[in-house]
């Protein structure tokens, strides 16, 4: 036994051992030297963006005659980007292509393009979200921390991804669904473990820092206890399929109205201006203005808003509008994000959907709240977390089985179209390895037309 004992620790390479520790802990501490600095910028940005949106809606509530300034605030920043912001213009899709494919960077200016154009399109009425501008405002943080520090690609990858979950986890006040976001979004079946733990501080960092601001994130209640069994699983499967086909026609209608305007009006600038009209429009034709903005708050006590949809009261169509106003305000070059206008659509359309299942309005509201988002930007998991980070974890069952099947019946589709298919969803279909979700629709299309 002795001798045993004495070949093992002669095996054993006692400086070897140290010198590993002693690298990998020189490693944490780099990472944290610039992660926490970087994540507490984005999260100090985002404050600012915050309370900035709260800002101007208030003041386009004090003054409803702004949102006919809509189509020349919308002319104002399409011009801004045309003369300066060409680079930039990709927004989300631009961060996840320098991710895959590091190549010219992420450029700084973007932070302060995306944060002036999301909160002009707020302050004249467009229907828009917040996350889009925030996962900007990361990615060109952290690209310009990568550059100044002269990182190379690897860790170039891993820093951008840290500022996506910055952004996300800050904006929303879900590091952890923020983390895995990041993590998630990039690949269609593939997560990207390597940034686990550097996306989980600046999660958590950003965070920390805007709740340090004085941010109070929403607030929503569940009024209903589930027992998990098969029918209420079976019963949420089924609007789970509801809610990925929703999510999909999202994202297409998104994409395909802003294709179409791209090829009839190629002078961009315009795009918006002809946008901010049709937004008029939909205003005096429905006679509401509950679907501008990014639908938080209500200019009057009775006005729509997505913690509204937690309630008793139910509005079968208020998903279908809310729907409208966005694809209409994104698809012309408005800036601002699609998640908090699909939070509206999924609470909406679960609130529409819960007196034909027999079950709490509440419930269906929070599930289709996450569960439409995991099926338009494909980013299940993401959605399970920010379920119960949100709700709570009593309901982590029924969330989990909406979100996994809404992102199963979304198909290959999203609303970022550089996300790749790693893992194709089902075996039939036809894509390269590591096809992008805009790789797929010009296959699809192509496909149609050799049929005609």
């Amino acid at each position: 036994m002795r001798a045993t004992f004495r070949n093992l620790y002669d095996q054993f390479n006692m400086a070897a051992f140290i010198r590993d520790r002693r690298t990998h802990a020189m490693s944490v501490l780099r990472w944290a030297l610039i992660l926490v600095p970087m994540a507490a910028t984005v999260g100090t940005l985002c404050a600012a963006f915050l309370w900035s949106l709260d800002a101007v809606t208030r003041i386009r509530f004090a003054f409803p005659w702004l949102l006919y300034l809509l189509p020349i605030g919308g002319f104002v920043v399409g011009l801004l980007y045309h003369l300066t912001g060409r680079s930039v213009e990709g927004g989300n899709n631009l961060i996840v292509e320098q991710i895959h494919e590091p190549g010219g960077g992420v450029p700084l200016r973007m932070a302060p393009l995306i944060f002036f154009g999301t909160v002009v399109t707020h302050l004249f009425g467009g229907s828009a979200g917040r996350e889009g501008t925030a996962v900007q405002l990361g990615g060109s943080l952290s690209g310009g921390f990568g550059r100044a520090l002269k990182l190379d690609t690897q860790a170039t990858r891993i820093l951008l991804m840290t500022g996506i979950a910055a952004g996300f986890g800050a904006v929303f006040g879900t590091p952890i669904a923020g983390a895995v976001f990041a993590l998630e979004v990039l690949a269609i079946g593939r997560v990207e473990y390597r940034a686990l733990v550097p996306c989980l501080v600046a999660a958590l960092v950003g965070d920390w820092t805007c709740l340090a601001w004085g941010i109070h994130h929403g607030i929503y209640h569940v009024d209903a206890t589930v027992p998990v069994d098969a029918l209420i699983v079976i019963k949420v499967g089924v609007a789970g399929v509801v809610f990925g086909l929703v999510g999909l026609a999202f994202a297409e209608a998104n994409h395909a109205l802003g294709g179409w305007l791209k090829r009839m009006v190629p002078y961009g600038p315009l795009r918006p201006v002809i946008g901010g009209v049709a937004v008029i429009a939909l205003v005096w034709l429905f006679g509401t203005r509950d679907y501008l903005g990014l639908g938080t708050l209500a200019a009057t006590p009775d006005g729509l808003t997505i913690a509204s949809f937690f309630g008793s009261n139910t509005d079968p169509w208020s998903w279908a509008l809310k729907l409208l106003f966005t694809v209409v305000t994104l698809s012309t070059g408005f800036k601002g994000g699609e998640v908090t206008p699909l939070f509206f659509i999924g609470a909406a359309l679960g609130n529409a959907l819960a007196p034909m299942f027999g079950v709490s309005t509440g419930l269906f509201a929070a599930i289709g709240f996450v569960a439409l988002f995991a099926g338009a930007a494909n980013t299940p998991l993401a959605c399970t977390f920010m379920g119960i980070e949100l709700f709570g974890a009593a309901y982590a069952v029924p969330i989990a089985v909406a979100c996994f099947v809404a992102y199963l019946c979304s198909g290959h589709n999203g609303i970022y179209l550089s996300q790749r298919v790693a893992v194709p969803k089902v075996p039939a279909a036809r894509l390269t390895p590591d096809a992008t979700l805009r790789d797929a629709r010009t296959h699809r299309a192509s496909r149609r037309r050799s049929r005609v």
